[in-house]
């Protein structure tokens, strides 16, 4: 349980505006301040560590929010995060939401970081994220990938593995889709002129793992896979396979 308190000059001021399961929130209008420009919320974990953040003033409103919920009426938001030197204000813009639970994070070479945005960005369509000279966040249905430039000379290396009669190539990796977003991404690659190492196809019919797959590279050699589960919850059902 975590709790927002404020200067008892303020109090009378601010208006509890909502609640969520981790802290309250207080909107104080800039009219009844008396011209401070700086008001310090303290706020007070139980048990052994506290934390103090001074806020400022925006154009109308003051205001603090925190917590596991979030206003999610659009997915595009632009917001200001204040660094350690509070002098200085980073602004940024989030183009995406994390996916629930705990999303993975996987970085990858790439031989030209112009190249891996179109393809990432706007072949495949993934939201950017952070970025600088050498490298790209990306977000794969709100999982973190990012590309890392590592020199114009990289490709990946392959090496190959049958299943199901397919010569699969590794390292690769993807996502499980549903069966409309796997059928979906496969015509947006097909309409990109994508080549596919393995098109899209059934394999394991009739098993347990039945599932749709397709496999494709990115421009600098990287293998993807992307699969659908015809019964999504056998996903990891254990079984001995015979290729």
């Amino acid at each position: 349980q975590v709790q927002a308190l404020v200067d008892p000059e303020l109090k009378d001021n601010g208006v509890p505006s909502r609640r969520n399961s981790t802290i309250d929130i207080f909107v104080v209008d800039k009219a009844n301040l008396d011209r401070r420009q700086y008001h310090q919320l303290e706020i007070i974990k139980q048990g052994r560590r506290s934390i103090a953040t001074h806020l400022t003033q925006s154009n109308r409103k003051l205001f603090v929010r925190g917590g596991a919920t979030e206003d999610k009426t659009s997915n595009v938001r632009a917001n200001s995060s204040s660094t350690r030197n509070a002098s200085t204000e980073t602004k940024f813009v989030k183009l995406d939401n994390p996916a629930p639970g705990s999303p993975f994070h996987l970085a990858m070479p790439v031989h030209d970081l112009d190249v891996a945005k179109e393809f990432y960005g706007n072949v495949l369509g993934c939201a950017e994220g952070r970025s600088s000279e050498k490298w790209q966040d990306y977000s794969l249905h709100g999982h973190q990938i990012v590309c890392h430039w590592v020199g114009n000379d990289y490709r990946c290396i392959d090496y190959f593995n049958p299943v199901d009669g397919d010569e699969v190539p590794v390292p690769h990796f993807g996502l499980a889709l549903t069966e409309e977003q796997f059928h979906a991404l496969a015509k947006r690659l097909e309409d990109a002129g994508v080549e596919f190492i393995i098109p899209p196809h059934l394999r394991f019919k009739d098993q347990p793992g039945e599932q749709w797959t397709m496999f494709f590279k990115d421009p600098s050699g990287n293998n993807l896979e992307f699969k659908s589960m015809t019964t999504l919850d056998n996903l990891f059902a254990k079984y001995n396979v015979v290729d």
